[in-house]
């Protein structure tokens, strides 16, 4: 071997010594700073029980110790700060013709009551507010902003919003001030532009009225936003797959592939708007990777698409709802975002306003949905009355506060408590990081806001009362949570 050839072979192995030993002092210290601020450090932790007065209540302040390996007979929540993932867009309701009626009967005491519970400094802190395109089922009536059969919009007005809706989206919007997210979603085209001419019971949009009805998204954005009402982005169609007895209107997979990027997203565009989100489907998870694969393989379409929109109302027998159906969109198509853009419970009853497994559903789904991926997580109506309603069709569902009109009084279900265990803690702009349980018989999320907390939200949905360790890097903290009970906890 020459000396010339002997020398750089020398010099290679040198320089690769060196990268190796950066990369391993470079794990080191960042192995350091995620464990190092814990030992010692306090967290304190919020909790919501059944049969408790516990609501959001501070129950107590722990102190992180060293960790020690964990028993196989032990129950418990593993976080690790240095896994994060998607960025958490926010959480908040509905503000339908319903809950501005409900919220017109209130005093003014009361109305200020419900505006600071959802959105005050000291309320729950929702920043996502979802509205209609005109109406839904939702409202004492159908209508449209336009006369039936103008054609070229030239009647187009919003003033019937601007009774009782928009002055209610207006005082939430002044509570939230910083990280709105304001969208609409149409439930149907005015009834002239449909197949079967009519708002209810399903039918589709003519193909002569696509562009109309495009321009129709584009009036409603300016004329909210002249309110002073900023317009975040919309959903395409409300439940495309479902012909219901309210407003409703088909899509297929191909049809709304092709009015996304055949007019809707050139509209928007055309018209200066094309900053506006677009998000595709708004149903159920059960077909949601099918609408996925059609709409986002096109590269014109999936242009103009944020991401996708789903409910929770999908046909399950048994287990889980389709979670993973949201994991394989994320797998799929990891450049798109998924919002959870509606969820009640249906079939109300009065004398179930207390129910507790109506707010364990909320908590399950809220976990398994941020730990698929989702970015935000919009409820139905933040308002409606001691009925379920108003709804025109007679389709009453439960809400996380309601009132009695008879009496002037907000009943807050435990519903309103467990959304409020997400949403009051963990701020926009947060990553969402790697958490998981031992058991299945608690559920867990984490989130690590700007400030540097994380908030880990544990839910117990079983009778018996849970001791756990939650390990955080290599410190942990033995806590309890009690049964059927969800806890917060911030470090």
């Amino acid at each position: 071997m020459s000396k010339k050839i002997f020398t750089i072979i020398m010099l290679s192995t040198l320089m690769v010594s060196c990268i190796n030993s950066k990369v391993e002092k470079a794990d080191t210290v960042n192995n350091s700073s995620a464990i190092e601020p814990y030992i010692g450090k306090k967290l304190e932790v919020y909790t919501t029980a059944k049969n408790t007065d516990l609501k959001l209540t501070k129950t107590g302040e722990y102190t992180f110790k060293e960790q020690t390996q964990p028993l196989e007979t032990d129950i418990a929540v593993f976080v690790n700060p240095r896994k994060t993932f998607q960025e958490f867009l926010g959480i908040g309701g509905a503000i339908t013709d319903a809950s501005a009626e409900v919220f017109s009967t209130l005093s003014p005491e009361k109305q200020n009551t419900l505006l600071q519970s959802y959105f005050g400094n000291d309320g729950i802190g929702y920043n996502i507010i979802r509205t209609s395109i005109h109406s839904s089922d939702f409202g004492l009536g159908s209508h449209t902003y336009i006369e039936e059969g103008d054609r070229e919009l030239k009647t187009f007005s919003i003033e019937k919003d601007k009774e009782k809706r928009i002055p209610l989206i207006k005082r939430a919007i002044d509570l939230i001030k910083d990280d709105l997210v304001f969208y609409a979603s149409p439930w149907s085209p005015p009834a002239f532009m449909k197949t079967n001419n009519n708002m209810l019971q399903g039918g589709k949009l003519l193909p002569e009225f696509r562009q109309a009805w495009a321009n129709y998204y584009v009036k409603f954005i300016k004329a909210y936003e002249k309110e002073g009402i900023p317009v975040w982005g919309l959903t395409i169609q409300n439940e495309p797959m479902a012909v219901q007895r309210w407003e409703s209107c088909i899509y297929t997979a191909e049809e709304e592939r092709d009015f996304l990027k055949n007019y809707l997203g050139p509209t928007l565009k055309k018209e200066g708007l094309g900053d506006k989100n677009i998000v595709v489907w708004d149903h159920n998870r059960d077909l949601i990777t099918y609408r996925a694969n059609i709409v986002f393989e096109d590269p014109e379409a999936s242009k103009y698409a944020w991401g996708i929109g789903y409910h929770w109302y999908e046909t399950w027998t048994g287990g889980l709802p389709k979670y993973d159906n949201l994991k394989n969109i994320k797998e799929s198509f990891p450049s798109k975002n998924i919002l959870f853009t509606e969820g009640c419970v249906e079939g109300f009853d009065y004398e179930k306003l207390q129910f507790w497994p109506n707010a364990e559903r909320y908590g399950n789904s809220i976990i398994n949905d941020f730990n698929s991926g989702v970015v935000g997580w919009t409820d139905w109506n933040i308002l409606l009355d001691e009925t379920g309603g108003p709804n025109h069709v007679k389709n009453f569902c439960f809400a996380p506060i309601h009132a009695n009109t008879k009496t002037g009084d907000l009943i807050y279900t435990p519903t309103y408590y467990y959304i409020g265990h997400f949403s009051k803690f963990i701020k926009p702009e947060a990553f969402r990081v790697s958490t998981t349980t031992s058991r299945n018989t608690i559920d867990s999320t984490s989130f690590k806001n700007r400030d540097g907390k994380i908030t880990t939200v544990v839910m117990n949905g079983t009778d018996k009362r849970i001791a756990y360790k939650l390990i955080v890097a290599n410190c942990e903290a033995l806590l309890e949570i009690q049964p059927h009970a969800i806890q917060s906890i911030i470090y």
